[in-house]
């Protein structure tokens, strides 16, 4: 693999390093392969920790039998693992964009809107373990109804939306990734008019295409459209071509339009404004082809992006510690970590010294050391933060054993507060954690919602927003001016 030095590495590449290496671990990958492979679609969700919140028999009653087959289809298609590889995600930890509900599908019904099957991310609050949720969507009519009312923002964003790119979750339709992502070598820079982002850059060269295909599912041939280049930014551009036989190129719109009509118009999804991220760090030299998505990996592989070696790590030996002139030797003995070269009498008088308040041998300071705050913590953190939880205590137990006792440090704080944060997200997916942040102050017992009102934050309405809040927002008396109502 190349070397760059740390400087010259972008942030948001060495936060997608990170991504690529802890968010989808290969355990969950093949479990979930071997699950989608036979059939068993919500096994493998289960497997990518994708909470499946949709009943086949109910969406058969209310929509017919056409439908609930071709949801199935997709459902027996869907590579949740693939999905969780794709999500959108946010800086500086590179966790899941919380409460956003991105669209995967939609079929058309006898309805006004057209059903839509969409994965929803948890709140911040409650995004312990990373967890996702399959639903459909059936209208703006049936956010009212209990299931999306935890949700801060059940409608499908338009921002990001992966219908029109099911090779990003679709398994039979990955192989699109790098005809689609601009793999093949066609240029991705930006036009002059256009601002650098901060983050990734755009894929330019495919706006055209992309284009195409949004206006196309919009029901237009042809128009304009607007592609988000920042918080309050938006380029409007348009779609253009001499004829059906040319293909089509775009340009900046020439009128200029009120804001509402700008944001009426369709909205190039930020998954073809901007380049694969996968892309980038192949390029960059870092990550390596065995590192990602095998899905993605054959994708790439085929268009003949070529693949860089992994990195070759030195064998080391971290448990070596110099102790009174002597090199000695900690490993796992009877599933703890234990000073192998010193008798076991020993080591009952060195720890009776100790609690006494003596001096510790050296062995007995680096194990606990080791317990406290270990090497593998940033490793351990990371895991936790992705929601690999089982990646983490595999880690803690090959460093310290099955039988180990946790002493007090940043690692046993770390493993606490992720079993704290499981119970929000439970709690959430019960529907007990309240959907407002300032809904707590008004009786639902959420402390931490209480504790923000008390600081004297006032929250703002919304639709989500408790009714109690509302009245009392809503019908305050008006100051003693000496004018009556």
């Amino acid at each position: 693999m190349a070397h760059h030095p740390a400087n010259d590495i972008p942030t948001r590449l060495l936060m997608w390093q990170r991504v690529r290496e802890y968010a989808v671990p290969p355990s969950m990958i093949e479990t979930a392969t071997a699950r989608r492979t036979v059939g068993d679609w919500a096994g493998a969700c289960a497997a990518a920790r994708v909470d499946v919140d949709l009943d086949l028999r109910a969406v058969r009653d209310r929509h017919g039998t056409d439908l609930v087959t071709r949801l199935r289809a997709d459902l027996r298609r869907l590579a949740p693992d693939l999905l969780r590889w794709h999500m959108p995600r946010i800086a500086p930890g590179g966790r899941l964009r919380p409460g956003v509900t991105v669209s995967l599908a939609h079929y058309r019904s006898s309805g006004p809107a057209p059903l839509r099957l969409v994965v929803r991310t948890p709140p911040a609050r409650a995004d312990a373990g990373q967890w996702m949720s399959l639903a459909l969507w059936e209208g703006p009519k049936n956010e009212a109804s209990g299931q999306h009312l935890a949700h801060p923002h059940p409608h499908p964003d338009r921002r990001f939306r992966l219908d029109l790119h099911r090779h990003l979750w679709d398994s039979g339709r990955s192989g699109e990734l790098a005809r689609r992502c601009g793999a093949d070598g066609t240029s991705s820079t930006a036009p002059p008019d256009l601002p650098t982002p901060h983050d990734s850059p755009w894929a330019a060269a495919g706006w055209a295409a992309e284009a195409e295909l949004l206006l196309r599912a919009e029901g237009r041939p042809r128009g304009a459209f607007t592609v988000r280049l920042g918080a309050r930014n938006r380029a409007v551009l348009e779609l253009v071509a001499p004829d059906d036989s040319h293909a089509p190129t775009f340009r900046p719109l020439r009128e200029v339009l009120p804001p509402q009509e700008v944001a009426a118009l369709p909205m190039l999804p930020e998954a073809a404004a901007r380049v694969l991220p996968d892309l980038e760090l192949l390029r960059a030299g870092l990550v390596s082809a065995e590192g990602l998505h095998p899905l993605v990996a054959a994708a790439l592989a085929a268009s003949g992006s070529a693949p860089v070696a992994g990195p070759v790590h030195e064998p080391g030996d971290p448990h070596r510690v110099e102790c009174r002139g002597e090199v000695h030797r900690i490993a796992l003995r009877d599933g703890v970590l234990t000073a192998v070269d010193h008798d076991p009498a020993q080591l009952r008088r060195e720890e009776l010294l100790v609690a006494l308040g003596g001096p510790a041998l050296p062995c007995l300071r680096a194990i606990d050391a080791v317990h406290r705050s270990p090497e593998a913590l940033p490793a351990v953190r990371e895991r936790l933060g992705h929601g690999d939880v089982a990646g983490a205590l595999a880690v803690v137990e090959g460093l310290l054993g099955p039988a180990a006792v946790l002493r007090d440090g940043p690692l046993r704080a770390e493993l606490e507060s992720a079993a704290a944060r499981r119970v929000d997200h439970g709690l959430f997916r019960s529907g007990l954690l309240a959907p407002h942040p300032g809904a707590g102050a008004w009786g639902d017992g959420n402390g931490s919602a209480a504790a923000h009102a008390e600081a004297g934050h006032r929250p703002r309405l919304d639709h989500h927003s408790p009714p109690a809040m509302c009245r009392k927002r809503s019908s305050r008396a008006r100051p003693r001016t000496g004018l009556t109502r």
